[in-house]
């Protein structure tokens, strides 16, 4: 993976910055050693690795812009990183940046359940969102499946959904507002807690934009009263290719399930293994989840039972109570963590029309012969937000590099029916020389027209989101 030569002006400058930083930060927040810097060599993409120059830990706003501002001055690069699950690569450092580490800034600052919102600090996890206002009956929608790691900086940054995306969408949709520090540490207040702001679709912006465009340290995010009820059924088929093609019956039959999650064969049996979860050994399962009140739970499972059963299940479960419930979505959720005990992985996250996904799993499926590579489908069904997870061997000379072209083909595959390179990951170093399959060297232009006005010295996050060839002309003038 290519990645631009480090500085070496800027390397011989460490000493000169580090002094500056612990004139705004307190010592424990400048790491400088190389031994522990290389802590942050790395995010959840741990295929690459790069030391930063030092890492810096803020816990204020304020901090934040110091930084900021002494990076811009000494032409620095600087990383934005969350909780550092990545698995884009969006958070790996190149050899002459500072990692800007949000971690400690994680207080609950506002909670108004009458405009239904919270306002929190960037580095607090998602799921600690949900448990700051559960006991009041409300809680945060989108939930990757790292919410018990992954911070809301992040989240803003990938724009990342979850399983329950389908019904309530991806972060952009729960998204009011965010303070955000510029790489000049200008700081910035974009939306709020109303419905809309005036003007451009700044926010919009901002969502998604991987942290090249401002480090986010604030985030005012919409908050939802807890449903009056929820219950999963689960559904076993015999072909891939059935489940897809369930999927997007139910989709056509105007239900708007909470959730539908696919699992195929390998997947279920590594998962069975690991968690137990009492799942059947067929070629593919479908988790879909429903909610409200008991009488409209029943009406909408119905429906869906007779569309499964339409296809010729070879189970159809439904949980009765709270018990089965979570057994239902055990497997689900350890599926990351029970691949990764297996067997070295990458994670993709291309999206599809949910009509289309027969298609590409049969597609996949003979990719993953041809290349010689397993091929594990775990993903968020009900919006075609696919999440292969291909298997190789790290030690294996070679290996890497063939799991890097299967993933591309995949990626490709997805835009060539209409869908596009990530639906939550982001871009990062994973698909940045792969932009130019989705956009046009206009549309590139376009992007990184913004990154000028945003960041006009190139500073924030380099090296990712843009095919190196085509930001190296800005990074080079900068």
């Amino acid at each position: 993976m290519q990645m631009p030569d480090p500085s070496a002006r800027v390397i011989g400058l460490k000493s000169q910055l580090v002094d500056r930083l612990l004139a705004v930060l307190p010592a424990e927040a400048v790491i400088s050693d190389p031994a522990e810097t290389r802590a942050y060599e790395c995010d959840g993409l741990a295929a690459y690795k790069c030391p930063p120059l030092l890492a810096v830990l803020p816990s204020t706003t304020q901090e934040v812009s110091d930084v900021l501002k002494i990076c811009h001055e000494m032409d620095v690069p600087v990383v934005p990183r969350g909780s550092g699950t990545s698995l884009a690569g969006g958070a790996m450092p190149t050899a002459d940046s500072v990692i800007l580490g949000v971690a400690r800034l994680n207080a609950v600052l506002e909670t108004d359940y009458a405009d239904r919102l919270i306002r929190v600090q960037s580095g607090r996890t998602n799921l600690s969102v949900t448990g700051a206002v559960e006991q009041d009956g409300f809680f945060y929608a989108p939930d990757p499946s790292s919410q018990l790691a992954c911070a809301i900086a992040g989240n803003i940054a990938m724009n990342s959904g979850g399983a329950h995306c389908l019904k309530y969408g991806v972060t952009t949709n729960n998204l009011m507002g965010v303070t955000m520090v510029m790489m000049d540490g200008t700081v910035t207040e974009i939306g709020g807690g109303h419905l809309d702001s005036g003007g451009l679709d700044l926010l919009g912006v901002i969502c998604g934009s991987e942290g090249q465009l401002g480090v986010v340290t604030e985030a005012t995010l919409r908050i939802l009263p807890k449903p009056e009820g929820a219950r999963p059924i689960l559904m076993g088929f015999d072909s891939a290719e059935v489940a897809g093609q369930c999927v997007s019956d139910i989709i056509k039959a105007g239900v708007l399930p909470v959730a539908i999650e696919y699992m195929d064969k390998l997947c279920i049996e590594v998962c069975e293994a690991h968690a137990q979860a009492g799942y059947p050994l067929c070629e593919a399962l479908l988790i879909v989840e429903v909610e409200g009140s008991p009488a409209e739970i029943d009406e909408q499972l119905a429906l869906i039972k007779d569309i499964a059963n339409r296809h010729n299940p070879v189970e159809l479960r439904e949980a009765k109570n709270a018990d089965e419930a979570g057994r239902i979505w055990l497997g689900r959720k350890s599926a990351f963590g029970a691949m990764g005990q297996v067997n070295d992985y990458m994670c993709l996250d291309g999206t599809v029309p949910v009509s289309k996904l027969p298609e590409v799993l049969r597609r996949i499926g003979e990719l993953s012969k041809e290349y010689g590579l397993d091929v594990g489908n775990v993903f968020h069904a009900g919006d075609g937000n696919m999440h292969p997870l291909i298997l190789y061997d790290a030690n294996k000379p070679g290996d890497l590099e063939i799991c890097e072209a299967l993933g591309a083909e995949i990626l490709k595959l997805c835009v060539e029916v209409g869908g596009c390179l990530t639906g939550e990951h982001g871009v990062g170093i994973e698909k940045r020389d792969l932009m130019r399959v989705q956009y046009t060297d206009a549309d590139l232009e376009a992007q990184m027209a913004i990154k000028d006005v945003f960041d006009p010295k190139w500073l924030l996050n380099p090296a990712k989101v843009f095919p190196l060839d085509a930001s190296a002309p800005r990074r080079d003038a900068a």
